[in-house]
């Protein structure tokens, strides 16, 4: 079985996000979307909302299964036994940080492989810190969320 995890802060899940997990369901058996803490990074929404969002996103996708996990990858990885990392590539810009990433992973897992995927072009701009900025000036974000997480984010606002 090819077990993948495609980790990140999901803060909130984008479309973007769900792009990839549909290109990812149709390469690997079993996809667990790992949602971290992240309390360095001060998310937006609270690790239990993200992930709440993400088992909404996901939730007509049998592949995937959500966790959420505060520890290095590598342990997560050990510890559900997946040996292959998958990443988004938006831009040149990610690139160098995700290789970076990469390399430090495999430094401490030799057999764990990252594999990096590019959104389609039409979701080639989104990124949960766009949507966390429009949210934070009430602008119309509905494009650029799940229809399920949007509507999770819009009722928690009223």
């Amino acid at each position: 079985m090819k077990r993948a995890i495609y980790p990140g802060t999901f803060d909130p899940i984008t479309v973007g996000h769900m792009d990839i997990v549909r290109r990812a369901c149709n390469i690997f058996d079993e996809i667990i979307l790992a949602v971290a803490e992240s309390k360095s990074k001060k998310p937006m929404f609270s690790h239990s909302e993200r992930i709440a969002f993400a088992e909404a996103a996901t939730r007509d996708f049998p592949k995937v299964r959500v966790v959420g996990f505060e520890s290095l990858l590598v342990d997560l990885a050990e510890t559900l036994e997946a040996s292959i990392i998958i990443r988004g590539l938006r831009a040149v810009s990610d690139f160098e940080y995700e290789l970076q990433m990469g390399y430090a992973n495999a430094s401490l897992k030799p057999d764990l492989e990252t594999i990096y995927l590019m959104p389609s072009l039409e979701h080639a701009f989104v990124s949960s810190s766009v949507v966390r900025t429009i949210l934070h000036f009430k602008g119309r974000v509905e494009h650029l969320l799940p229809s399920e997480v949007y509507i999770m984010i819009a009722t928690e606002e009223k």
